[in-house]
């Protein structure tokens, strides 16, 4: 199996992750919602270090990429549909041969999940202080 399909069946997988954890922030199961970020990131990190592979081994530059940090969060709900928009576009490119664009959007879908994560911490850091019998 080539480093291309590999990606392709990382983002796909990627996708079926994002959909169960939409699923379960609609039930309001957020523990199924926080495993299956865990997944998509976990997927994510994985077709990044493809994509790593791929670009290096054909000495194509690999433009680091600064996301701004937004001090603005948006709603989980959005920031799911962003993740979900760049992850079909990184296949879209990918499908193109566009490894550069592909990767591109994959990076910046996991800085969307790593800002959906760090909310997810920050609730369950203060859901246990609050909880704490001193």
């Amino acid at each position: 199996m080539s480093f291309n399909d590999k990606i392709l069946k990382a983002l796909s997988s990627t996708l079926t992750y994002l959909d169960k954890a939409v699923s379960a922030l609609r039930k309001g199961d957020e523990n199924a919602f926080s495993n299956d970020m865990w997944h998509v990131a976990a997927e994510l990190e994985y077709a990044l270090f493809l994509f790593l592979l791929t670009l290096e081994g054909s000495g194509q530059n690999i433009q680091r990429l600064k996301p701004n940090s937004e001090t603005i969060n948006p709603p989980v709900g959005d920031v799911m549909l962003k993740v979900k928009e760049l992850v079909e576009e990184s296949q879209n490119f990918l499908m193109k041969g566009d490894f550069s664009n592909a990767y591109r959007c994959v990076y910046l879908a996991r800085h969307y999940i790593f800002k959906v994560q760090e909310s997810l911490d920050k609730k369950t850091t203060r859901a246990r202080g609050t909880n704490r019998k001193d």
